[in-house]
């Protein structure tokens, strides 16, 4: 069904914000927990849109609960924007990863006990199985599509979760090696000084 398939992904959330959230010291690896939740936020967002979000827009029952969830989906969004381009070590950045949590957290709270709820109610058995078919399928496609933007997360072939890409990957760039530090900010090309 539907619901199983997306507390699948509610559980790893869970886990992937608490263990950003208390991440201290060792910024190779924040930025790794970081990008891992960030690529499981998108490809779930996407997935669930696609395959919970559209079909219960259709049903005049589903449209206030619906757009509900893609408001919080959008703040979800700016919040990852943010992250995305601050100093991973100052206090204010761990601040925003809590507010992050927060939000995920109240999100998936949410979903679980009234969203889930009403499109219990709306969706007939049958169209709960194919969505959660549906949704499996391509929450793993968007895994694929939104890791490949990084070098240092890849979606493993066994699970069809998001993992570090190497071993390497793990260990802190050191100070002055440019092209290490741009691999664990997910970029291609080290940051321009003036």
């Amino acid at each position: 069904m539907i619901f199983d398939a997306i507390r699948e992904s509610h559980d790893l959330q869970r886990d992937l914000c608490r263990k950003l959230t208390v991440s201290r010291g060792d910024m190779a690896v924040r930025q790794l927990l970081f990008l891992q939740l960030k690529v499981e936020l998108m490809a779930h967002a996407a997935a669930e849109e696609r395959h919970l979000y559209v079909p219960l827009l259709m049903q005049d029952g589903g449209l206030d609960a619906s757009r509900h969830a893609l408001h919080e989906h959008h703040e979800v969004d700016e919040l990852l924007e943010e992250l995305s381009v601050r100093d991973k070590q100052q206090d204010g950045w761990i601040a925003t990863a809590k507010q992050l949590s927060f939000k995920v957290r109240h999100h998936l709270k949410e979903e679980e006990s009234k969203f889930f709820q009403v499109a219990g109610r709306l969706l007939p058995d049958a169209k709960k199985a194919q969505l959660g078919a549906r949704y499996r399928r391509e929450i793993v496609r968007m895994r694929k599509h939104y890791a490949a933007q990084y070098q240092t997360v890849v979606v493993s072939p066994a699970t069809g979760l998001v993992k570090p890409a190497r071993a390497a990957a793990d260990q802190a760039a050191k100070r002055g090696n440019a092209q290490a530090g741009a691999r664990l900010r997910g970029k291609s090309q080290p940051r321009r000084t003036a």
